[in-house]
């Protein structure tokens, strides 16, 4: 087992070859962060860890990742009677909900750890799904598939993210990665795994078994998601003051939300666009899929190229590149081909982001800090999540049936919050081409 240590002051070469001193693991702005611990690189519980919130999020974000599967099947059976902003905001309810609870579970795990979190949030999880099954209201589909299961994939998430990140530094964003890329697995298999539990045993029994399914591999995270505790030292917990002074991460949070409104909105559309491109229905599930195929690479690759060139470095043309697919690609993928195409493009850039931001939270927090950091950022973008899916439908309406509104404003969001977040990488670092 070898020890990492990352401390506050760390030389790298610039572009010129010379060896600079550069803050590119700025802990925090006080003090005690200066005696940061050492980190238990390439431990046998690290890599249990990395397993464990692995099949976390492949049973949890993977199926949230699957919504759009559920919009369409919405739309035509339980709430047809409803428009299609308003049946988002069950989706989008699940993000807020999700989003929104990070900075509470995140102070409980820095102060108790992850295990019992995630006990409760498998109850809740796996609740949430059998009371979707046997629910027939708006309301009640609001409660269960929005409410309750949100909270209960945020048990889920938040302390198995920040577990690995505590076993982790210098491959941090690689294993954080690889922990990402299960919410794509999952986002692959659960969307044709429900479409075609949907067709052979009806939406209660598919939607059931997928229940089951999921509490397996909830069980399997609980046994192996474990927190490396380091020494316990005064000044050690969050403080919300210090962290909102914290120009560097206001401006990552700042252009997060911005990426958030606009970032989840083909994931919850792709299906409806692929069906009003009148493609075959027993095929247009499968985009959402290959969608989340593209994000299993995108989550690892960028993840580990990330740890070598620096993550701001890779998080800001992440998120530029995904605004950019969309207002280009999604305009003129008119049929099959293109489609998937984008699918696959749109997934890899968003996967990126998505595996990249929480190592570039943890850049900047101390290892005591970091579950109520990842937290709080996830806090802060509930809100644009929550109203991202529900805009996109009103522009949709709005548009009469048209997806140019949408598009475009999916698109252009996500590329204005990626010019915040270069400059909270220029906050860290001023040279626009240092390794941040």
């Amino acid at each position: 087992m070898s020890w990492q240590h990352c401390g506050t002051e760390d030389f790298r070469h610039s572009l010129d070859g010379k060896a600079t001193t550069t803050q590119s693991h700025l802990a925090s702005s006080t003090g005690h962060l200066n005696r940061t611990p050492q980190f238990p690189e390439g431990c046998a519980k690290g890599y249990l860890t990395v397993f464990g919130a692995f099949m976390a999020l492949f049973c949890t974000f993977g199926q949230m990742n699957a919504f759009g599967t559920f919009q369409a099947w919405y739309a035509e059976h339980q709430l047809s009677q409803l428009e299609p902003s308003t049946i988002a905001w069950i989706g989008s309810l699940q993000l807020w909900v999700f989003f929104f609870s990070g900075g509470a579970i995140g102070r409980l795990f820095d102060a108790y750890g992850p295990r019992w979190i995630m006990i409760v949030g498998s109850i809740l999880y796996v609740f949430s799904i059998m009371m979707t099954s046997i629910s027939t209201e708006y309301y009640q589909y609001l409660l269960a598939h929005g409410v309750l299961f949100g909270l209960g994939v945020g048990m889920l998430f938040y302390p198995s993210m920040s577990s690995v990140s505590t076993y982790f530094c210098k491959y941090r964003a690689t294993a954080l990665g690889v922990v990402a890329s299960g919410s794509s697995f999952g986002g692959v298999m659960y969307p044709i795994m429900l479409q075609r539990l949907f067709q052979l045993v009806g939406f209660g029994w598919g939607v059931r078994i997928s229940g089951l399914l999921s509490g397996l591999c909830c069980c399997v995270a609980i046994v192996t998601v474990t927190r490396y505790a380091p020494p316990k030292q005064r000044g050690e917990t969050c403080k919300l003051w210090e962290t909102f002074r914290d120009a560097r991460f206001m401006m990552l949070a700042l252009g997060s939300c911005l990426v958030a409104l606009g970032l989840f909105i083909p994931f919850f559309f792709i299906v409806d666009y692929a069906q009003d491109l009148a493609i075959p229905a027993r095929m247009n599930f499968y985009v959402l899929a290959v969608m989340n195929a593209g994000g299993v690479i995108g989550r690892i690759a960028p993840a580990y190229l990330s740890d070598r060139i620096g993550r701001f470095n890779l998080l800001v043309p992440a998120a530029f590149l995904s605004g950019l697919l969309c207002v280009l690609f999604w305009i003129f993928a008119k049929s099959l081909v293109p489609l998937m195409l984008f699918a696959a493009a749109y997934g890899f850039s968003s996967g990126a982001f998505i595996s990249v931001i929480t190592p570039c939270v943890a850049q900047i927090s101390d290892i005591r800090q970091i579950g109520s950091r990842i937290g709080i950022l996830y806090t802060i973008i509930s809100f644009p999540s929550l109203v991202g899916g529900p805009v996109a439908g009103q522009l949709l309406e709005a548009g009469k049936g048209q997806y140019t509104g949408m598009i475009l404003f999916a698109g252009l969001t996500v590329i204005a919050g990626s010019f915040l977040i270069l400059a909270a990488k220029l906050k860290i670092d001023s040279r626009l081409f240092a390794r941040v």
